[in-house]
Order: structure tokens, then sequence, then C-alpha cells
């Protein structure tokens, strides 16, 4: 019996805003401790003995955050792991009918499916629940876990569960799914002691999800197939046929196929396997107040934070000193383009500012200051009238694309490491406090072939400096031509 995570990270975390951002979402952020999220996921059952776990888990995301998740992956001592890409999203059903139909080319392994973006603080207790559902569903059965809830909340949905199944383990037959209540509903579900709140991670052998999807939605599982059996590989990623996938239905795990159970007894059984372990989807700030490591006041910060004559308040700041005096139940985000204040029973409303960006065409929703790419990342520290200044790291052994730009020229002054530059018909290194000059209209590429990171200083002129101002000729990571 062999345990494989599947790391569901489609997700774009508005309620997060400022620190989360569209091409940058809560799952890839460290937001209570040293990993991210995703980073945390894919280490969740790191030392767990009860049965074997595969190394490598299977991460299904999107073509946006691809390098990314693999460069964390990495950074974490995964190696190999299988990365399916979605050539558009289509919910959660979808994701793990791919991931399974992967899994079952190398035998039929339970799967762990775990979204990318929740928290766990108490990480025994987690492995201890895995271990019962693993029980379950190594006889057939399809396992969700419920959080034992702590207080009535109405913005999550609810698990009804039934008798026990098991000798005194604590798995109990899965009844019915349940929407979010109102607030007396959530009070009886809670005094019952019969109601879970729905965690979204569930367990099942590879086979047992693709007998139930193909009983329960034909169409979405022949889309799947298609689109595995039409895939390529391209290094960590797996590519998609994307006309296949997009005739997939888009549907989640619970609606798709678990609240479908009980009229097909033949499947198996739905089982709930009961969590107590300190877990948080990490909704809105508050909830990730609710999960973080207080001072005596109960105060919890991330970064360079002073308290004074202040309470209950979570400080989050990404880039700068950040003093709070005399602050109570407040939440502070500061980011380096952005600052976000509100109070913790507010939190939620979060989504209405970033709505109003969008709609006023701003980039501060899409993209940080900072920008990761494949070979490394920048950050744009000045801008004005027909000028940029960027902050460029390039990783040792990376090289950005040949491209050349319409509409603007640029300097590059070396601060450390060395770089290899192609200029036109001319390639040549640069050392530490050397620079070069790229004319409009010039073909050019940047590269690292030191082992250090190549840290330069970029000045960009000219009458438009937009992203998109970019022919690209030849690109190592797969880029499209811009």
């Amino acid at each position: 019996m062999t345990i494989k995570s599947v790391i569901l990270s489609g997700g774009s975390g508005t309620r997060l805003w400022p620190a989360s951002r569209e091409s940058y979402p809560k799952q890839l952020l460290p937001l209570t401790g040293e990993h991210s999220l995703l980073q945390e996921t894919a280490a969740r059952l790191k030392g767990f003995a009860a049965v074997e776990v595969d190394p490598r888990p299977l991460v299904v995301t999107n073509e946006e955050y691809r390098f990314i998740i693999a460069e964390q992956l990495r950074q974490m001592g995964v190696r190999a792991p299988q990365i399916v890409l979605e050539p558009v999203g289509r919910n959660t059903a979808p994701a793990l009918t791919l991931a399974a139909l992967v899994a079952e080319e190398e035998g039929d392994p339970i799967l762990l499916v775990m979204p990318a973006d929740h928290v766990i603080t108490d990480l025994p207790a987690f492995q201890q629940a895995i271990a019962v559902g693993a029980k379950a569903a190594a006889g057939g059965a399809l396992v969700t876990f419920g959080i034992v809830p702590d207080h009535p909340e109405t913005g999550y949905g609810y698990i009804r569960a039934g008798e026990a199944v098991d000798a005194g383990e604590g798995a109990r037959a899965l009844l019915e799914f349940v929407e979010k209540p109102d607030r007396a509903t959530a009070e009886r579900y809670v005094d019952s002691g019969a109601y879970f709140w729905n965690s979204g991670i569930f367990m099942m052998r590879a086979s047992v999800w693709l007998t139930a999807i193909t009983r329960f939605n034909p169409d979405m599982a022949n889309a799947c197939r298609a689109a595995i059996a039409g895939r390529s590989h391209d290094a960590d990623f797996i590519r998609l046929d994307a006309a296949a996938f997009e005739r997939s239905p888009s549907d989640s795990i619970d609606y798709a196929v678990m609240e479908r159970l009980a009229s097909a007894p033949e499947l198996g059984a739905g089982v709930v396997v009961p969590l107590a372990a300190g877990w948080s989807d990490v909704g809105a700030w508050d909830a990730l107040w609710a999960v973080s490591a207080k001072d005596g006041d109960g105060n919890a910060a991330r970064g360079e934070v002073l308290f004074e004559s202040s309470r209950n308040t979570l400080v989050h700041a990404g880039s700068r000193l950040v003093a709070a005096v005399g602050c109570e139940d407040m939440v502070v985000v500061e980011t380096p383009d952005a600052v976000m204040v509100a109070h913790k029973s507010h939190t939620q409303d979060v989504k209405k500012v970033v709505a109003r960006l969008k709609a006023e065409g701003r980039s501060l929703t899409q993209s940080h200051r900072k920008v990761y790419r494949p070979w490394g990342w920048y950050d744009s520290i000045d801008a004005g009238e027909r000028f940029q200044v960027k902050r460029i790291v390039v990783n040792p052994g990376a090289k950005l694309s040949l491209q050349m730009h319409h509409h603007r020229a640029e300097h590059w002054i070396v601060v450390r490491g060395t770089a290899e530059v192609t200029s036109g018909d001319r390639t040549f290194l640069l050392a530490e406090n050397e620079s070069t000059y790229i004319p409009l209209g010039h073909t050019h590429r940047l590269a690292n072939p030191g082992k250090v990171p190549l840290e330069i200083i970029e000045v960009q002129s000219g009458s438009y400096l937009g992203e998109d101002d970019i022919v690209r000729f030849e690109d190592t990571y797969g880029r499209a031509p811009a």
C-alpha cells in the first residue's frame, strides 16, 4: 500500500491581497513560517511511517505557476515531481481525474488529495488521521476528512457523519454534505456532534476514483482520458491535449462524486475521518491571525514589526519596519507597492477592494513589484516618464530569452557575479562594476554562466516600457514568442 500526495494548486486567494496576487497567490507565500503553504503541504507526510509514501508529489496547476512551483519543490529536496498543467480551469474533480490517470500508470496508489493553500499546525494529529483514512481507502472507501468544529462557523460547508465504520479508530459513515448554514443552524450542527467542517481533503485509490467519476460523469472522464492520451512531457511538466481538456465539464470533487455515493453503494462506502489538527483554509487575514504564533497581548507579526499598546492585531510587513501603536483587533499588511489596513471583523471585504482595482484596470491585483520568472526574478525599483529601473537576479546557469524591443533601449550594470551578454552578433562577458548598452531594436540576451546568482541593475529608456514589448526569437523555457 503506497500513498501518493496529490496537491491541487490553482487558486488565487484574493482575500489575502495585497500579499496574494493572481500571478503569485497565497499558496506560494510563506505566511506561517519559513516555507510557503505549497512547500508545507508537500512536506506533510515527511516522517510518516504508517505506510509507504511516494516521495514525488503530483501537483495539478496551470501554466503561470509552473516554474515557481517547480523551484519551490526543488528547494524542499523533491526530485522529479510530476506537475500536470491545466490549460484551463475546470475545478477540482477534473484535476483529481487527471492525477488519478497519471498515478494509475505506476500501480494503483492511495491518493491523498490536498489543496495547496491550507495550514495544519498539529502534524502528528494529521498523520494519525491519515493512517485511519488510508486503512479505509485501502479497502475501497472514498474518504473525506471532517474538521472537528470548535465554534459555529457560517463560512464553511459541513459534512454529516453517521455511525462508526471501524473498531474504534474514528472513521464514520458519510451521510451528506451540507451547504454553508446560517448562525442558528451552525450552532445546532456543532451541538449535535454529528457534523464536521468540510476540509476539502480526500483519500481513495486511483482506480476507485476513476470508476466513480466514469459512473457519475462520463463526459468528464472521457475528456480527461483524451487529454492525458494526447499529453506531452516538458522537463517536470505534463502538458495536456488542450482541446480535449476544454471539453470537460467543470465540477468539484464534492458535487461530482462524494455527494452521490449513497445512490451507488456498489462503488464503495463514503467515509468521514474526524480531523483535529489545527486546520485552517486561511481564507482571510483574520483566519491567518487565528493560526499564527502570538505574543502575550495576542499580537501576531511577520517581518520587522514593533507593537506598542496594541492587542489582538496582525501585522504582515513585507519590505520595511511597520510600527503598530494603539491598535486592537486590526490587520495591517505592507508590501512594496500597497498597504492594506482593516478591522479583523471586515477582512472578508478585502475581495471588494480587489474587485474595484480590477474594474479600474489596476495591475496591483495581478502582480507584485517583484516578479518571478523561470530564470530568476526582477524588482521594478523606480519608474517615471520614459524611464524604468529594475534590479534583476539571474539564477546560476539560467538565461533570459533571445529577444528585442521596438520601443526601448537598455543599460545593464553588473553589481554581482558574471554576465554573459549577447548583443547583436557579439557575445561577451561582463564582470562586477562593468556595464553595456543595448540599443533599441537590437537582438540581445542575458545569461549567468557562473555558480553564484548574477545581479544587475537595468535602466530602460524609451517611449513605451511595457512588458509586452518583447519579441522572442529563442527561449530555453518553452515560452511562446511574444
